[in-house]
């Protein structure tokens, strides 16, 4: 029946955007693929979003009101560790997300309040002006990154670990490139190893580093 269609709203439209991205990556999201996922004509969105620009905007928004802010009253660096491992978790769900929150222009309310929130912990933990900067942009480069790696690596599985390590041994001629034969058979092929576990690993290596620059030592190295 045509009068018990549920009335568009600009939160549904970027609902559907999201599935869009998600099934076909960012470059699908057209107004006229998310009005097809909608069941509606793309004109009808218009009502809602302006346009595809700030449909794309949008989506920025929604990738960071999903990520973890920091509290008031939390440690920064409890607080720079929990949020980091949100966006991770964020942008690794949602990969597109990464090329385009680098792309916009035009930032919306989540993302201005992330970045405020995120810059607050750090002034508030001791960081001057200059070194928050500094902080929130490696911690981001190393997060961005990391997902950049992450969701493009071929392997997923344990099994799919061992399928790409033999391939890469195959290509490898005996005794040429010892410590990559080590790091396959003696790290890669061990039973419990997840690539994903290596996160906590470097983004802990940070924030020491940052934890010495901010308590005094005057260096982050």
């Amino acid at each position: 029946m045509a009068g018990s269609r549920t009335p568009l709203t600009p939160e549904r439209i970027v609902a559907a955007a999201v599935t869009v991205a998600d099934r076909s990556g960012i470059g699908a999201v057209s107004m006229r693929n998310v009005g097809k996922e909608l069941g509606v004509e793309a004109m009808s969105l218009y009502h809602h979003i302006a346009n595809k620009e700030a449909l794309l905007d949008a989506l920025v928004d929604w990738v960071f009101d999903g990520i973890d802010l920091p509290e008031d009253d939390e440690p920064w660096r409890a607080a720079i560790r929990r949020r980091s491992v949100s966006a991770r978790a964020r942008l690794a769900a949602h990969p597109w997300g990464v090329g385009l929150i680098e792309s916009r222009r035009a930032p919306g309310a989540a993302l201005l309040r992330h970045l405020d929130t995120v810059l607050g912990a750090l002034r508030r933990g001791g960081f001057s002006l200059a070194d928050a900067a500094h902080a929130f942009s490696v911690v981001d480069a190393y997060v961005y990154g990391f997902v950049i790696t992450e969701v493009n690596l071929p392997f997923q599985a344990p099994d799919e670990v061992e399928a790409v390590a033999a391939g890469i041994a195959e290509a490898m001629p005996d005794g040429a490139y010892p410590h990559l034969a080590e790091l396959i058979a003696d790290h890669a092929l061990l039973p419990d190893y997840d690539y994903r576990e290596e996160f906590a690993f470097g983004l802990d290596l940070i924030l020491d580093g940052l934890a010495r620059l901010v308590d005094g030592d005057g260096s982050a190295v």
